[in-house]
């Protein structure tokens, strides 16, 4: 046991906790119209709230338990039986500690693909979804990518959850849009984010976050958990510059909305890298996201006029493809000794491993999350009625509004900055 590493791990995760809730929460809730704007809070902390539960009676041996040739976790920690105080295996902080830490991890995976449902999706199929998803995606992947499995065995890197969070959710999200269908007044007169000082106290509380998001992934407070920290800060800061790039050469006026959009994609990009790479590196890592994620939103949205209603797939997805591919290009072992060297250090085959890592997760989570929505959809129907859709789901789902009626923000019909603008373009 290592005092200075449990401390570092306990600050880690109340900041991932915050990160989440009300960091997330209030992220998402800014993009949304004012009338579904306690609904959409409500998907982050019902994610939060079951999926803790879960982990701790089952998923949490699925993805960490002794590894079963393999593929899934034995039953070892079933309730968290055995999960206690003391360090387990080579780890120098409490086991019960490393157990919350990655409790959080399944929460706010979870929570990322309500994103894409956000205005429409019935809370209790959002409630069966989260504790089928959790128990058939995210477990075995995470046992996969970190608990001793198959890709873990193969060499495949992923420091903080490009694949297992990022990728997941991200390509989970788009599968939900599309067989959810779009919001009624999608693609025509829709509302546009209403709050956006919600949005960008959010952002920058994720951004916060990530700081204990990635690094205490180090699972330790020495030099790694150093690295992981300057990687995150600088990929960041990196795509928040490219994105206001962009937007100022296409149109003319860099927007706050596209410059915090930025640095979540950065955010993301690094994740999966950020115990691996250079400093250096990660400013190439966090300016190309931004390209990938700008770009790839704008296609998307113009050519297959999905309703992925806060752009899920296009950062996370998107963007947690580019990261993990990135590891495998910029990923060296002067960094870490205990990752491998990149394709620009001599070591192309890492690019193949890391594709292959990408592409497990790609359809894992499109078989896993189309199954399971038919599964849910068998006995809750999975969007809510039309009526309730017009009237907002605050008002008809929770009998809550945020605002006062006096006090409401005024709706613009015209599409919202960057994130909602890109399928005008």
């Amino acid at each position: 046991m290592d005092t200075g590493d449990t401390t570092w791990m306990l600050i880690s995760s109340a900041i991932v906790m915050f990160m989440f809730v009300p960091g997330l929460a209030l992220f998402y809730g800014g993009m949304v119209s004012s009338r579904n704007v306690l609904s959409t809070m409500m998907y982050s902390l019902s994610s939060m709230i079951v999926v803790s539960l879960v982990w701790v009676l089952w998923a949490y041996t699925l993805a960490f338990g002794p590894d079963v040739d393999g593929l899934i976790g034995g039953l070892d920690f079933f309730g968290f039986k055995g999960v206690g105080a003391d360090p387990s295996g080579s780890m120098t902080i409490p086991h019960l500690i490393f157990a919350i830490f990655q409790c959080l991890f399944a929460a706010i995976t979870v929570a990322l693909i309500s994103g894409a449902a956000a205005e429409r999706i019935r809370l209790s199929a959002w409630v069966l979804f989260s504790v089928l998803w959790v128990t058939v995606v995210y477990a075995p992947m995470a046992h996969w990518t970190w608990g001793g499995g198959w890709l873990m065995k193969m060499g495949g890197l992923d420091f903080a959850g490009g694949t297992v969070v990022h990728i997941l959710s991200g390509v989970s999200a788009l599968v939900a849009a599309m067989m959810i269908g779009p919001r009624e007044q999608f693609p025509h007169q829709r509302e546009s984010m209403h709050n956006v000082i919600l949005f960008f106290i959010g952002g920058m509380s994720l951004w916060f976050g990530w700081m204990g998001f990635n690094g205490g992934s180090a699972l330790a407070s020495g030099g790694l958990a150093a690295i992981a920290y300057a990687t995150t800060h600088v990929a960041a800061s990196a795509g928040g510059v490219a994105w206001a790039a962009i937007e100022w050469s296409r149109k003319g006026k860099p927007t706050l909305v596209g410059t915090v959009t930025g640095v979540i994609a950065g955010l993301v990009a690094i994740t999966p890298a950020a115990g691996y790479v250079s400093v250096l590196s990660s400013i190439l890592i966090g300016g190309i996201a931004s390209f990938v994620c700008f770009f790839g939103i704008a296609f998307l949205k113009s050519r297959f006029k999905v309703d992925d209603t806060l752009d899920v797939f296009g950062i996370h997805g998107l963007g947690g493809i580019w990261g993990a591919l990135a590891t495998g290009i910029f990923a060296s072992k002067e960094v870490n000794a205990a990752g491998a060297d990149g394709l620009i250090h001599g070591h192309p085959m890492q690019v193949a491993i890391q594709l292959l890592d990408v592409g497990v997760a790609v359809c894992l989570a499109i078989v896993g999350t189309f199954v399971l929505l038919k599964i849910v959809s068998l006995f809750i129907p999975l969007r809510v009625a039309k009526d309730q859709e017009e009237v907002g789901l605050d008002i008809s789902l929770h009998g809550e509004n945020a605002y006062a009626a006096s006090a409401q923000p005024a709706v613009s019909r015209t599409p919202a900055a960057t994130i909602g603008q890109l399928d005008a373009m």
